[in-house]
Parts: C-alpha cells; sequence; structure tokens
C-alpha cells in the first residue's frame, strides 16, 4: 500500500513537467502551424500582406508616372532642340530681309545712272555690313600678314620681296562667327625670290 502511494506521489510530481512539456510543444505547434493556434496570427499575416500589396501597387503607379514624364521630359527636349536647330538663324534672316527690300527697290528703278546705281549698291553694302555687325560677323583680309593656315587658304605661292609666308594678295575675303571661321580668306603667299 505504501509502495503504491509513494508510486502514485511520483506520478503526481512528473505530471506537471509532462502538462508543461506538452504545452511547449503545442504552442511551438501553434508557432509552426498558425491555422491551428486560433485566428489572429493569420488576420494579421492577411491584413500586412494587404498593406504590402497596396504600397508596392503605389511605389509602381509613381514609378510608371515618373517614367512617363521623364520620356515627356526627353521628347520635348528633342522638340526643343530641333526647332533651336531649325530656326537658329531666324532673327539673322529677318535683318537680311531690309538688304533683300533695298537690292529689289534699286532693279525696280527704270531711268538709272551708273552713279544712282553705284550708290544704291554702297548703301545696301552699309545695312548688310550693320547686320554682321550686329550678328559678330567680321571679316579676314589679311593682306600684308603673316600667312596663318587656321584662318587663310593659300591658293599660289608667289615670289616676292616679302618675307616669306606673307600674304601678297587676298583673292577674297574670308569670315568669321565670332572666334569660329565660317569662310577662309583665299590668299596668294610669298615665297623667297630664286637665285
Amino acid at each position: 500500500m505504501q509502495e503504491s502511494h509513494n508510486q502514485e506521489s511520483i506520478e503526481k510530481q512528473k505530471l506537471p513537467e509532462v502538462e508543461e512539456t506538452l504545452e511547449t510543444h503545442h504552442s511551438g505547434e501553434s508557432a509552426a502551424h498558425p491555422e491551428k493556434a486560433g485566428e489572429d496570427i493569420p488576420l494579421d499575416l492577411e491584413q500586412q500582406l494587404k498593406e504590402a500589396e497596396i504600397r508596392a501597387a503605389e511605389h509602381h503607379d509613381a514609378w510608371l508616372r515618373a517614367k512617363a514624364e521623364t520620356e515627356n521630359i526627353r521628347k520635348r527636349a528633342q522638340t526643343d532642340i530641333a526647332n533651336a536647330h531649325k530656326y537658329a538663324i531666324d532673327s539673322f534672316a529677318t535683318q537680311l530681309l531690309a538688304v533683300m527690300d533695298s537690292l529689289d527697290a534699286a532693279l525696280i528703278v527704270e531711268n538709272s545712272t551708273i552713279d544712282s546705281l553705284k550708290d544704291g549698291v554702297e548703301l545696301t553694302r552699309k545695312q548688310l555690313a550693320a547686320i554682321f555687325e550686329k550678328f559678330s560677323i567680321h571679316t579676314i583680309n589679311p593682306q600684308g600678314e603673316k600667312f596663318d593656315p587656321h584662318q587663310h587658304e593659300a591658293m599660289c605661292t608667289v615670289e616676292s620681296d616679302a618675307p616669306p609666308n606673307t600674304v601678297t594678295q587676298v583673292m577674297q575675303k574670308g569670315y568669321v562667327l565670332h572666334e569660329r571661321v565660317i569662310r577662309p580668306a583665299m590668299v596668294a603667299v610669298s615665297k623667297a625670290k630664286s637665285s
């Protein structure tokens, strides 16, 4: 009897340990299998998933809008560049119209003398020179200067008393737009006389 009583007390002492182990096992199982652990955890995960999907959709939408805006800016820039190239000389061309009008007016006059024609041409040339000055177009007229291959084009060499590589004759003037040569001067260049 004593023995069975001792056995019962030992089993009772072991029982809380077993219950504790079972609780731990069940709670671990709940964590591993949330569907067995009640409804809070799946709802919480589902809520988080929905929020993440909403945020992802917002970010995707913002990305699409930014991409479209970038594409629009690129297209606008291309159009602006094309228009800048196409209409770059708009102001210059407008100024040249006055020169064309002067030439047309000179041709209309029926009984013009050589002197009146010459005066008209001089006035028209002054108009054109003023336009050139306004748009920073300057003449290259290197008579007597040292030959510069960046601004002059040698058409021939001639024996001369001038130092070698000196421009002895300007066959056609050159022009510079700001600092860029738009047409080199066509020149004859001196060379030493042969003995």
